[in-house]
């Protein structure tokens, strides 16, 4: 079967006073109908910007965008998103076939709106529902999140952080779209309600056959609903996994040591940390863009060379290691 999603060679920079920044740098990667994929990685290596650059909410100023994001669907066929324009994006893909919670979503939502005026706002402007639909479809939203249908007419600021995370990922669902992107969804949640909205985000996969990209910092939070797992680092993706793998023995020097530094339950190890910071995305070093913090960097090599990514046992790595 064909890919629900498929990157190749996908760029979006940003133009800045101080020069381009090249937030995301040739990204190609494959998501299958029904897959969770997570993308983890240091803040500042683009995953944010990936998932605006796959729904199309781009920022006035970029500098470039490339590449293609093919996008399969029994209704549309193969369409390629990056050659979609503003209006055939918003009236056939977005929220329609694919949606987005957004990171600090808790404040995604208008203070001063009741619930109900929110969610229903893209059923009449996108499907031309009457009111009285809308309202019946965001009832049954809520439904799906565990919320009761006197939540609609609430304000934001009456609810608490975890209801107002369900609101949200109810507006994300309402459509029926096919992907959602997940943009770090359980932040500032406390470590019970983030229990609670990942067993949500199981039970809303299965029922309604979604696909998910979920961005996060939190492994372990991956590990929880991801089927693979991609690693990204300074506007690259360095390795791309499945999770029973990725988590058993990862490839790449930069995956080996987030695993490192993330503390276990069922073993005793000593917490590794990764030296320096991430390095700018105006300026990346050349060759391999780890290779100033990696252990194994081969000189003359890695700092001269960009590696090519290759099948290394199940995984997709780019690494002059193999």
């Amino acid at each position: 079967m064909p890919p629900l999603l498929e990157l190749r060679n996908v760029k979006m920079y940003y133009g800045t006073s101080r020069g381009t920044v090249k937030a995301v740098d040739g990204i190609s990667f494959r998501l299958n109908k029904g897959e969770a994929m997570a993308l983890v990685g240091e803040s500042g290596s683009g995953k944010s910007s990936l998932a605006f650059t796959i729904i199309r909410l781009l920022p006035r100023n970029v500098a470039e965008a490339g590449g293609e994001i093919l996008f399969h669907d029994e209704e549309l066929g193969v369409v390629d998103l990056a050659k979609m324009n503003e209006y055939e994006i918003r009236r056939k893909i977005r929220w329609k076939k694919i949606s987005m919670v957004f990171q600090a979503s808790m404040n995604a939502l208008n203070p001063i709106l009741r619930v109900q005026d929110q969610m229903i706002e893209p059923l009449v402007l996108h499907l031309g529902l009457s009111r009285e639909e809308a309202v019946k479809i965001a009832e049954e939203a809520l439904r799906s999140v565990g919320l009761a249908k006197d939540v609609l007419m609430r304000y934001p600021f009456e609810l608490s952080g975890g209801m107002k995370q369900r609101v949200v990922i109810a507006m994300a669902i309402m459509m029926r779209p096919r992907l959602v992107i997940l943009d770090e969804p359980t932040s500032a949640l406390d470590v019970i309600t983030q229990a609670n909205i990942m067993n949500l985000l199981k039970e809303l996969k299965a029922k309604f056959d979604l696909s998910y990209i979920l961005i996060t910092h939190d492994i372990a939070l991956a590990s929880e609903i991801a089927d693979k797992i991609g690693v990204m680092y300074a506007g690259k993706l360095v390795e791309v996994a499945p999770a029973d793998v990725f988590f058993r023995k990862p490839k790449h020097p930069y995956s080996q040591k987030l695993l490192a530094a993330m503390p276990t339950l069922r073993e005793e190890k000593s917490i590794e940390y990764i030296p320096g910071d991430v390095p700018s995305l105006i300026t990346p070093p050349p060759g391999c863009r780890f290779h100033p913090r990696c252990p194994y960097a081969i000189k003359g090599k890695c700092d001269k060379e960009e590696p090519q990514t290759k099948q290394i046992d199940g995984s997709e790595v780019a690494c002059w290691l193999y």
